[in-house]
């Protein structure tokens, strides 16, 4: 475990250029209110209730977990079934129609540092149905196949990067339409050089590609593959919006896996804000994933959920709010937090033993920070029993330390999303704990 200041925030620089865009929650900003959707918002610690956690640890029938074989056997599908039909839905496997098709193969890209792939990833045959456009940057001085951060983004690849060789795609507007993506955001354009210099190629994504963000939109996404001809209703246990981001994931990895120039075991997965949620659901259904890298994932990710602070499950699952991300049954769960024996802590128990980093914000008291930590303290009894040492430290640092290890925690001075200096947390982690594993 190191503790470490190395890296202090630069308050000149105001542009973030890892984007969070529209979507960010109204709430999410430093603007603190009273309620939210009419349901009160608690930000002061003396007025947190006492909670117990169950215990990741102790099986359903109430016997203790005390080897991996009975981590990975019994109690990992017990909290996996959990958060399936409480959170975030039953998710269907890979679909038998999948194809890839890479119309951009090998094209040097950024004065020749790394080559570019653009791949569609079609769900069906029918031309009009959902489909991944994905974008990879390899490193050109890679000898070996190249380990990878798959960024899962609110903006399409056009926008994001700074390369016009990139397909144009589409993105969903404030009207619930579909239009040519700008050439441009608010945000600026994302640098990915350095990590073709690390020796790590980049992929990414836009999420509404695979499912729109919008109460409605299952019908339009891949969702909608799914209903039945006359169905007009989901199951209580169905998948929401944030399963089905996650389902992409593991559809752009299906691709991975077929290309000779990726190291598919040492894939991270990195995403902000409900993307947070997103990286986290994935890594938890998709043990093929080697890292993830949660930003500002709040509640409904790392923060733990019967801790009354900021942002509550009862706000996510309000219809005014965020409820079609998640199954309908999380609002029942919502209601009463003690009924479902899960919490946070169990999500990123379901990561371990692989690396995992929680980075938050000092000023996004919305998504809790200390929430997160708390969580992560709660997950390290997991990553030792599988040998690992977790979070090493039950004291929480202060902004601008990050605290790298197995199970890693770091809080920039700021408020949501990921600061540009945060990449350099990103690539300190990955250097660490992905490039030099490799898993047989």
């Amino acid at each position: 475990m190191r503790i470490k200041n190395k890296y202090p925030f630069r308050k000149a620089m105001i542009m973030v250029l890892w984007p969070l865009t529209m979507f960010a929650s109204h709430a999410q900003d430093l603007k603190l209110t009273d309620t939210v959707a009419g349901i009160p918002v608690n930000y002061d610690e003396k007025m947190v209730e006492p909670y117990v956690l169950p215990d990741p640890l102790i099986l359903l029938n109430g016997e203790a977990v005390s080897d991996s074989d009975t981590w990975f056997d019994i109690r990992r599908p017990e909290i996996l079934r959990l958060f399936e039909e409480n959170q975030f839905g039953i998710s269907p496997g890979r679909p038998a129609e999948m194809s890839f098709n890479i119309f951009d193969n090998g094209t040097p890209a950024f004065d020749s540092l790394a080559i570019r792939r653009q791949v569609t990833v079609c769900f069906s045959k029918d031309t009009g149905a959902p489909k991944i456009e994905l974008v990879i940057y390899l490193p050109v001085h890679s000898r070996n196949p190249a380990p990878l951060l798959m960024h899962i983004s609110f903006l399409a690849n056009y926008t994001l990067i700074d390369d016009p060789g990139i397909k144009r795609g589409e993105i969903w507007n404030r009207d619930r339409q579909k239009v040519t993506a700008p050439e441009n955001s608010v945000f600026g354009k994302l640098d990915v050089k350095p990590f073709f210099r690390k020796g790590i190629g980049f992929a990414t994504f836009y999420y509404g590609d695979v499912e729109p963000d919008f109460s409605g939109g299952t019908r339009y996404g891949v969702r909608g593959l799914y209903l039945q001809p006359d169905q007009t209703e989901s199951d209580p246990d169905d998948w929401g919006a944030i399963a089905a981001w996650a389902w992409g994931l593991s559809r752009a990895m299906d691709y991975f896996e077929t290309d000779t120039c990726i190291d598919a075991n040492r894939v991270a997965l990195l995403g902000a804000s409900r993307l947070g949620k997103t990286v986290l659901w994935a890594g938890a259904c998709d043990q093929r994933f080697a890292m993830v890298i949660a930003s500002c994932s709040g509640e409904g990710g790392a923060a733990l959920s019967r801790r009354n602070f900021g942002e509550t499950a009862a706000h996510l699952a309000s219809p005014q709010r965020y409820h079609y991300q998640f199954c309908h049954n999380y609002k029942k769960y919502s209601e009463n937090l003690t009924m479902v024996p899960m919490d946070a802590h169990m999500l990123l128990a379901l990561i371990a033993p692989r690396p995992l980093m929680l980075q938050t914000g000092s000023t996004d008291r919305w998504s809790d920070p200390k929430g997160e930590f708390l969580s992560a303290v709660a997950a390290t009894p997991v990553y030792r029993l599988l040998g690992k040492e977790g979070l090493g430290t039950d004291m929480m640092p202060p902004a601008g330390e990050p605290l790298i290890n197995t199970l890693g925690y770091y809080m920039h001075e700021g408020g949501h999303g990921i600061h540009p200096d945060d990449r350099d947390i990103f690539l300190e982690f990955m250097e660490g704990f992905l490039i030099p594993v490799k898993h047989p």
